[in-house]
């Protein structure tokens, strides 16, 4: 394929810039042309003033933009018209780019809050009936938790000291499916365990919760996997 010349190439910002400078202010009002002798149609000023016609055909009409006030004037508005549009366009680019970061930004905080959120579950016992033993309190509706789990955050009963623990979720039946240790503290009036947790491979169903502390009886809670 053979290769355009210069003259082919779309009137550049520079070449254009040079041109204005050589033409100076006074060409506004130093030739007038009432009668619009010789004068492009609108739609010529308009590709040149935008970039849009190459360098060799604009060449023809430069001569007599030197020589047309009138032409000259329109097209110096056009022109202004042309970077103000650009202007904008690039605003306007650079403000969808803007909108799209900020909304993947608060998509990724958002996604990552909802597996924090799905992968811990608080456990309340501070308004439990206690239960000592193997066995939790018939009436007491069960406390419920998902298997994709990776932390239960356990409230300790009212009047429960701070020190180690043990908690542990075996089924009704009496077979351990979890057994894990924490020590609980006191914050804001709530004495909590924090204990890391893994129940994927558990099958949905009731279960029993047991906490005590360390050396004590087992406490035991009605427990649902989801």
């Amino acid at each position: 394929m053979k290769r355009g010349t210069l003259s082919d190439k779309p009137y550049s910002a520079k070449q254009e810039k040079r041109a204005l400078d050589a033409l100076g202010r006074g060409l506004l009002k130093e030739f007038p042309n009432p009668e619009r002798t010789g004068c492009p149609g609108s739609d010529v000023l308009r590709r040149i003033a935008s970039h849009k016609m190459p360098l060799a055909e604009a060449e023809r009409w430069l001569d007599h933009l030197t020589s047309c006030s009138p032409c000259y004037r329109d097209f110096n508005q056009l022109r202004e018209a042309y970077q103000l549009a650009r202007r904008r366009t690039l605003l306007a680019v650079a403000a969808s780019i803007l909108v799209v970061a900020t909304a993947g930004t608060w998509w990724v905080i958002r996604t990552q809050n909802v597996i924090r959120f799905a992968q811990s579950a608080v456990l309340d016992l501070r308004n439990r009936s206690v239960a000592r033993g193997s066995e939790p309190v018939p009436t007491e509706p069960p406390l419920e938790i998902r298997r994709n789990v990776a932390r239960m955050d356990i409230y300790l009963p009212l009047g429960s000291t701070e020190g180690a623990y043990e908690a542990r979720i075996v089924t009704r039946s009496g077979e351990s499916l979890l057994t894990t240790s924490a020590i609980a503290k006191l914050n804001d009036d709530i004495t909590s365990v924090q204990v890391a947790v893994s129940l994927s491979s558990a099958r949905p169903g009731r279960y029993i919760l047991q906490v005590r502390k360390a050396g004590s009886e087992w406490n035991s809670y009605p427990l649902v996997l989801r």
